[in-house]
């Protein structure tokens, strides 16, 4: 006897996505490998990547036909849905400067930058509150970024202290300001 297959209710809303929000789940995984491809090598190592999607990165990379890169970018979309995207997201939107704590990160590292320009002593309450930290690097940014202010103007006085941020020797001395541990007056 042929067992009568069960009606299906067409207006049953179960809990997997439409094909069309896996497309677009797909579309947009494919799209951040896509800025995956346009990183430096150095901050590809910054994300925790599994090896084989950090393969694929470095293949595309290498890849300048269009066809051949395309490819590529849907199987890296592929491998993208094996790996948790929020934190690479994150990671590229404090890259970005578009987090909230990022953009807090820069306005106290620029509160930093007038303090130190201004007053004398401010490299003192640094180098106090920063044991760690590199003086004699600090005290020469800021005496090139003086005599840069009054040379080229504005641009040119932020230029050291924009090289300070980045300087992964410098980081750790605004890591405590940066994550509200301490304030500006500290």
């Amino acid at each position: 006897m042929r067992a009568t297959p069960e009606p299906i209710d067409e207006h049953a809303t179960g809990d997997a996505p439409s094909k069309s929000q896996l497309k677009r789940d797909a579309h947009a995984l494919q799209l951040l490998g896509a800025r995956l491809i346009e990183l430096s090598h150095e901050r590809l190592e910054a994300l925790a990547l599994p090896e084989l999607l950090r393969e694929a990165i470095a293949a595309a990379q290498a890849i300048s036909a269009h066809e051949g890169r395309r490819r590529q970018l849907q199987y890296i979309g592929k491998l993208m849905r094996e790996v948790d995207p929020a934190p690479i997201r994150a990671q590229l939107a404090i890259w970005d400067g578009v987090s909230a704590a990022e953009v807090s990160r820069q306005h106290a590292l620029e509160r930093w930058r007038e303090r130190l320009l201004a007053d004398e002593a401010a490299l003192t309450e640094l180098a106090a509150a920063h044991p760690g930290c590199d003086t004699q690097r600090l005290r020469t940014l800021v005496r090139n970024a003086r005599r840069w202010s009054r040379d080229e103007g504005l641009a040119a006085e932020r230029t050291p202290f924009c090289d300070c941020m980045v300087d992964p020797l410098a980081q750790p001395l605004m890591a405590d300001v940066a994550c509200g541990e301490r304030t500006i007056a500290d």
